[in-house]
């Protein structure tokens, strides 16, 4: 089973699809993990406020955020390699990834 995490900036929830006006982005986002775990692989999403330490234990994502800063998140990598940096991935894009 493949692995995918995606490393976000800080959200404001679990999600970040909360408040009074959620980001279509991480709404669509949510759609493509629960579709890629229904097709059997795993995928996480990992935000810098709520899980920190995966960050600096993380060296692709630690030496991206030591030379680039916060703005290349979100950082997108396959069985821990990098495939999108600096925008949410689309579901398509993932599942040529994957398989």
């Amino acid at each position: 089973m493949k692995i995918i995490e995606i490393y976000e900036p800080p959200l404001c929830c679990p999600t970040g699809v909360c408040g009074p006006a959620p980001d279509p982005d991480l709404a669509t986002l949510q759609d493509t993990i629960q579709k890629l775990k229904k097709a059997g692989f795993s995928a996480e999403r990992i935000a810098l406020n709520q899980q920190p330490k995966r960050f600096m234990n993380n060296p692709v994502v630690k030496n991206i955020l030591m030379s680039e800063g916060k703005e290349s998140l979100p950082i997108t990598l396959v069985e821990g390699k990098l495939v999108i940096k600096g925008r949410y991935p689309k579901y398509e894009e993932l599942l040529k990834e994957v398989i």
